[in-house]
């Protein structure tokens, strides 16, 4: 008895001993397209519904007995609750959608000292060229976020009280463009 519990443990010890060195031999491998592989447990066999009852998914194929599910071409319409209300027409409507919103498309003074060398002129075309605004349909405000280290002529359609001030500071100049004629006021 004694002589089998020394095999058994020995043996026990012997696949512990194979199990790690198959581990450090898997850390070695080299990753590569020739061996890569899914996880170990993360890829299923393909469930193969209405192939006899000796699968467990015979005859009604996991679908129940009757009703629309067990149907062939059912599909599920979204937010469908079985004929109850569904909540979106449950909840009230709130408020509108202005459609004559303002749109301010906003510019600091750091992402002007670090786009413009100095004694430049700046324009909505010209932050839209020089990709720090998306688009130059909207209309522009710069804001005082930042410092500017140097002089610009910046022509936008608002500015912030800071912003005007510091653009004056560093010896630059400030135009305000009038957005319904689209020129400089």
């Amino acid at each position: 008895m004694i002589f089998v519990l020394v095999l058994r443990a020995w043996r026990g010890a012997k696949f512990k001993a194979q199990r790690t060195k198959y581990k450090v031999q898997e850390n070695i491998m080299a990753l590569s397209l020739n061996n890569l592989k899914p996880a170990k447990g993360s890829v299923h066999k393909k469930k193969r519904v209405g192939r006899g009852p000796g699968s467990g998914l015979g005859k009604t194929a996991g679908r129940g007995e009757k009703g629309q599910k067990s149907r062939s071409g059912y599909s599920a319409k979204l937010a469908f609750e079985g004929g109850q209300m569904p909540l979106q027409r449950r909840l009230p409507k709130r408020g509108f959608t202005n459609i004559f919103k303002k749109r301010w498309l906003e510019v600091s003074l750091a992402a002007l000292d670090r786009g413009f060398q100095a004694n430049e002129e700046v324009t909505p075309e010209l932050l839209h060229n020089r990709g720090i605004i998306k688009k130059a349909k909207h209309e522009v405000v710069v804001l005082g976020n930042g410092e500017l280290s140097k002089p610009l002529r910046i022509s936008a359609h608002r500015f912030t009280k800071s912003a005007r001030e510091k653009i004056e500071k560093a010896g630059g100049a400030v135009t305000e463009i009038d957005a319904k004629v689209g020129k400089v006021a």
